[in-house]
């Protein structure tokens, strides 16, 4: 059975936590200054949408569809992207606060996180290889047998990550940083 379409819509201000966002696809729609927290998103598509300054935390993501889509100054804490649909799953992030959620195992090859605060974000198993982590806070994010080949974390703070239990083949990272990669053998860097 077809769901419905909407496009080219845009939604100010709309408090989804009071009248549900209908499970719909929606394509090049942009959402702005709306509350979305603890909604259900669940079987919801968005292709090429735009979420600005919109409260996304706690909504649950299970089989949600997120296509070439923008978060842009979202509050996005406590998330589940390991449960939207992993078929076209593509987005980026600007400004964002998406502290606390959780990316085990996806595939978010090239991604761009810009100026956003992932604190203590799972990105276990997951393949960000290309992912760009351009000025991002990144404390206690797990890396745990994730791929990082060719991501850049070379303006990126906070970060722990361990050489040998990752793939980070190419991937960049400042002499600033370098403290972030030999955290597990417990020594002294200094400038």
């Amino acid at each position: 059975m077809k769901k419905d379409f909407l496009a080219d819509e845009t939604f100010d201000k709309v408090n989804y936590r009071e009248t549900p966002l209908p499970a719909l696809e929606y394509e090049a729609c942009t959402f702005r200054d709306c509350d979305l927290s603890e909604c259900n998103l669940s079987g919801h598509i968005f292709v090429d949408c735009q979420f600005i300054r919109c409260n996304i935390s706690m909504a649950r993501l299970i089989e949600t569809c997120f296509r070439d889509t923008e978060f842009t100054e979202c509050k996005m804490l406590g998330l589940h992207f390991d449960h939207c649909n992993p078929n076209g799953l593509s987005f980026r992030f600007n400004a964002s606060h998406l502290d606390n959620c959780t990316f085990y195992e996806t595939k978010i090859k090239n991604t761009s996180f810009a100026n956003c605060l992932l604190r203590e974000v799972d990105f276990g198993a997951c393949d960000a290889s290309g992912a760009t982590f351009a000025n991002c806070d990144l404390l206690g994010a797990t890396f745990e047998s994730s791929n990082l080949e060719k991501a850049d974390f070379s303006t990126a703070v906070n970060f722990d990550i361990d050489p040998e239990g990752n793939k980070i083949k190419m991937a960049r990272f400042s002499a600033l940083g370098l403290a972030g990669l030999l955290g597990k053998y417990h020594i002294q860097i200094v400038n």
